[in-house]
C-alpha cells in the first residue's frame, strides 16, 4: 500500500505521518503544496491520497482518477471542500477523520469568556498603554443563559465543561441523546433564540446548516446577544451578521470560523493586502473576536487526524468496512 499526501504541514503533521506508517510499513510520499492539476501528477503510482482542508472539484478529481487513485482521505471532519457525490460517480471513495472533542471544547469555552469579558478589546487597549475601565466591563458566565446548537461530541463536551461555571443550559439537536438531556435543557430554536444570552454554533457544515444563522433568526434573538461559532463559517449569514454588529442586536462575535476563509487560514499572508471585505470590516469592530480555525488545533488532535487518515485509508485498499467513508 501506498499513500501521497498533499498539504502535509512538516512542522506538525510529518512526524506523525512519519510514525504512523512506519508503524504500519505504508509506503509513503508528501508535498506541503495543496493538490492542484498543475501538481496531481505527483499521485501517480499511488492509490491513495491524503488532503486536509482543500478543494476537490470535479476536473481535479478527472485528473486523479486517470492517474489511479482510488482512495482519498481528508485529515478533517468537515469534508463539504469535496465534491462527494462526483468522486463516487467517477469510482473514488472518500473519508474523513475523528478526534477527541475535548479541544475545540475547551477553545469554544475560552471564546465564550472572553466575549463575555470583553477581552479582545481590552487587551488592544493595554497595548496602547490605555489602562482604564472605561467601555471594558463584563458580564459572568454564571448569570447567562447559553444555548447550543448541536449536540454531537463537541456539542456535547462544552455542555459538560459548562456545567461547572453554573450557567442555564439550553440546547438543540435533530437528535436529541439521554447523556445531554440530563444535564441540559432541550428546547427548540426559537426558544434558544429568544432566551439565551450566549448562542454557540456546533453544526457540521452541510448544505442544510447554510445560513442557518441569518436575518431572520438574528431577529428573534436578545438584544446584545453574544454569538459564538467554532462550526463551520457557513452556517452563518455573515452580511447579515455585520449587520446585527453595527446595530448592536448582536453584542459579540466570537468567531473561530467565518465564510470564504479558503485562501486565506492556513497560509501565511503577512505583508500582504487583505482583499477580503467582510474580514476587514470584521477586524475593525471592537465586539469582535476573530481566530482562524484553531479550535482544533491540539497535539492529540493533530496526532489523531493522521493517524485516523491513514487508517481510513488502510480500510479502503484493504477492502474491509470504513466506519468513517463519507458518500
Amino acid at each position: 500500500m501506498k499513500i501521497f499526501a498533499y498539504a502535509l504541514r512538516e512542522y506538525d503533521e510529518l512526524k506523525y505521518f512519519r510514525e504512523i506508517c512506519g508503524e504500519y510499513g505504508i509506503d509513503y510520499a508528501f508535498t506541503s503544496d495543496y493538490p492542484s492539476l498543475q501538481n496531481a501528477y505527483l499521485a501517480e503510482g499511488y492509490e491513495c491520497v491524503s488532503i486536509i482542508t482543500n478543494p476537490l472539484y470535479p476536473e481535479l478529481l478527472d485528473r486523479f482518477c486517470s492517474l489511479g487513485v482510488r482512495y482519498i482521505s481528508t485529515r478533517s471532519i468537515g469534508y463539504e471542500h469535496i465534491d462527494v457525490p462526483y468522486a463516487n460517480k467517477i469510482g473514488i471513495r472518500i473519508s474523513n477523520i475523528t478526534y477527541e472533542p475535548d479541544g475545540v471544547a475547551d477553545y469554544t469555552i475560552m471564546l465564550m469568556l472572553m466575549a463575555c469579558r470583553n477581552m479582545q478589546y481590552i487587551m488592544d487597549k493595554a497595548r496602547l498603554q490605555d489602562y482604564s475601565l472605561k467601555g471594558k466591563i463584563g458580564k459572568e458566565l454564571n448569570q447567562c443563559t447559553v444555548g447550543i446548537i448541536g449536540t454531537g461530541k463537541i456539542g456535547e463536551a462544552v455542555i459538560r465543561e459548562l456545567q461547572g461555571f453554573g450557567c442555564r443550559i439550553l440546547a438543540y439537536d435533530v437528535y436529541p441523546k439521554e447523556s445531554v438531556s440530563a444535564i441540559a435543557e432541550y428546547t427548540d430554536l426559537n426558544t434558544i433564540y429568544r432566551e439565551s444570552d450566549i448562542i454557540s454554533l456546533h453544526v457540521p457544515g452541510s448544505r442544510f446548516n447554510y445560513h442557518m444563522i441569518s436575518a431572520n433568526e438574528i431577529s428573534k434573538m436578545k438584544d446584545g446577544v453574544i454569538l459564538v461559532n467554532a462550526a463551520r463559517g457557513l452556517v452563518v449569514d455573515t452580511a447579515a451578521l455585520i449587520d446585527a454588529l453595527k446595530s448592536g442586536k448582536v453584542g459579540y462575535a466570537a468567531l473561530d470560523t467565518f465564510e470564504h476563509e479558503a485562501g486565506l487560514y492556513y497560509l501565511n499572508l503577512e505583508g500582504e493586502p487583505l482583499t477580503h471585505p467582510d474580514l476587514a470590516l470584521l477586524r475593525t469592530m471592537p465586539n469582535v473576536l476573530l481566530s482562524p480555525h484553531m479550535a482544533f488545533y491540539t497535539e492529540q488532535a493533530v496526532r489523531n487526524m493522521v493517524h485516523n487518515s491513514v487508517l481510513g485509508l488502510m480500510k479502503f485498499a484493504a477492502g474491509e468496512e470504513n466506519p468513517l467513508e463519507v458518500h
